[in-house]
């Protein structure tokens, strides 16, 4: 299990974080031209993961298989190019993170006292393991995005975003939520209400005082998140900046210049149709909007800078 919850907490969101750092500020003109596939795509994606997640016998499957919905949802918002849609993208990355992690280590956890993760092995065990019980239910509808936690904020956005961005994909994609609530509760029903059917599970033991330690960090932040995503979103507001802006009309401009085909002809690619952003800015500290690192070497002194090719034109004279 230790590897789902990596799986699930890390390495599931490279692909994604490649697609911030790496695919729209690198190859911006390309990202935008087939950015509707990719939204298509991602919608198949949340709905096709949740139908296959439904059917599942195996617990730790049906959560596996709800991954690939919600990472749809983390790549619809992303390639929307609405501020909404790539600031949910980011924070539900985190939150699929919390959520989908602390229900494989949950999952883990009762594994190790049963030694199996068909979900028809069990039923009732709400009455054996009522602590147990009661952290699953928190990371299950956390998963579903209840209000008030952290899965809603993400999606909320997501879904924002995609509305803006197209009318009837962003209702499809809304359909992943109902989804989620239907796979994910349905799960919970048979995983830990009824009658106990397996006389086994009568002598399962309740989450112990490590165990307990290791899920309420994860519950702090699940409320956290869903109450007050301030504290988290305006971390990401300069990330959001500069991604929105590298795949702006002006960045995409300043870019093509001079560009030719295998034919030596001249090869200039417009997207007229591109206005989430706004007003174009000019420069990459203006992109910013002020936002500067630590490591930034700052002009205190308010001298003039002069242009770099005034200050090359010094040198080779």
């Amino acid at each position: 299990m230790a590897g789902s919850v990596i799986l699930a907490g890390v390495l599931l969101k490279m692909g994604t974080y490649g697609f911030i750092r790496f695919c729209i500020p690198f190859f911006p003109t390309i990202a935008l031209e087939y950015k509707d596939l990719i939204v298509i795509l991602s919608v198949i994606g949340i709905v096709y993961g949740a139908l296959v997640a439904m059917v599942q016998k195996d617990g730790k499957k049906l959560i596996a298989y709800s991954s690939v919905s919600h990472l749809g949802f983390c790549l619809l918002g992303l390639m929307t190019f609405t501020e909404e849609g790539v600031m949910g993208g980011m924070i539900q990355m985190v939150n699929h993170g919390i959520s989908t992690g602390m229900l494989f280590l949950m999952i883990g956890m009762i594994y190790e006292r049963t030694h199996t993760r068909m979900i028809a092995d069990y039923g009732g065990i709400a009455k054996v393991v009522p602590v147990f019980s009661i952290f699953f239910m928190i990371a299950m509808l956390s998963s579903v995005g209840l209000p008030g936690m952290n899965g809603f904020v993400g999606e909320f956005l997501v879904l924002l975003g995609a509305l803006k961005y197209n009318v009837v994909l962003g209702i499809i994609a809304g359909t992943g939520v109902v989804w989620a609530a239907c796979y994910l509760l349905w799960f919970t029903k048979r995983f830990l209400f009824g009658e106990i059917t397996n006389p086994k599970n009568k002598s399962l033991t309740d989450l112990n005082a490590r165990e307990i330690f290791l899920l309420v960090p994860l519950v702090i932040l699940i409320f956290w998140f869903g109450i007050y995503p301030k504290t988290f979103l305006r971390y990401l507001e300069p990330s959001l900046k500069v991604y929105l802006n590298s795949a702006s009309v002006k960045a995409i401009k300043e870019r093509t210049v001079g560009e030719v085909d295998l034919g030596n002809n001249p090869v200039i690619k417009t997207f007229t149709n591109y206005s989430s952003l706004g007003v174009p800015v000019l420069s990459f500290e203006e992109r910013l909007l002020g936002y500067t690192s630590k490591y930034t070497i700052l002009n205190t002194k308010n001298v003039p800078m002069e242009p770099l090719g005034e200050i090359k034109g010094k040198n080779e004279n």
